[in-house]
């Protein structure tokens, strides 16, 4: 199979956010994020999506959101903690070495709802990669999100699609 994406996909409205000509497709139904160059791909990484399928509906529903967004920082998250709800207490280092937050404004998701807290980061899980795993957010291997680091910056254009 092959399969062709390019930056014509974004909106031109995205697209103008961004003159290094950098933009990112997540096509959750290979879970892979692709990494675009003025509409040729030069990189591609297996991710962890939602534990849920579908577009995202309601805030806690672990659904990966639909639609066109943007790099709004990018974060140093080597420190940070998380816990997941497993009795396990707060797990060091879950979010890996750096948190791409996205914004998800209303006015950029498919369904048209607002979401909060959405990102493309590292793990402390790395077996999770290519499965349902998240509660909604994009997992990466760790190295694979310090490559991608190098590559995009705030303002770089995400577009997640089923």
């Amino acid at each position: 199979m092959v399969l062709v994406l390019g930056a014509d996909m974004l909106n031109p409205t995205t697209k103008a956010k961004h003159s290094r000509g950098i933009s990112i497709v997540v096509k959750k139904s290979l879970f892979t994020l692709f990494v675009y160059k003025n509409g040729a791909m030069i990189e591609k990484y297996p991710v962890a999506l939602g534990k849920n399928s579908g577009d995202k509906r309601k805030v806690g529903d672990n659904r990966t959101p639909l639609g066109d967004f943007t790099i709004t920082s990018i974060e140093d998250s080597h420190t940070w903690e998380h816990d997941f709800g497993d009795g396990k207490g707060p797990i060091p280092g879950a979010y890996g070495p750096w948190f791409l937050r996205l914004s998800t404004l209303a006015t950029e998701t498919r369904s048209g709802k607002q979401w909060v807290g959405i990102a493309i980061h590292g793990t402390h899980d790395e077996a999770s990669i290519g499965t349902r795993a998240t509660e909604g957010c994009i997992r990466m291997h760790n190295e694979d999100v310090d490559s991608l680091k190098r590559i995009v910056d705030v303002g770089t254009p995400v577009r997640i699609e089923k």
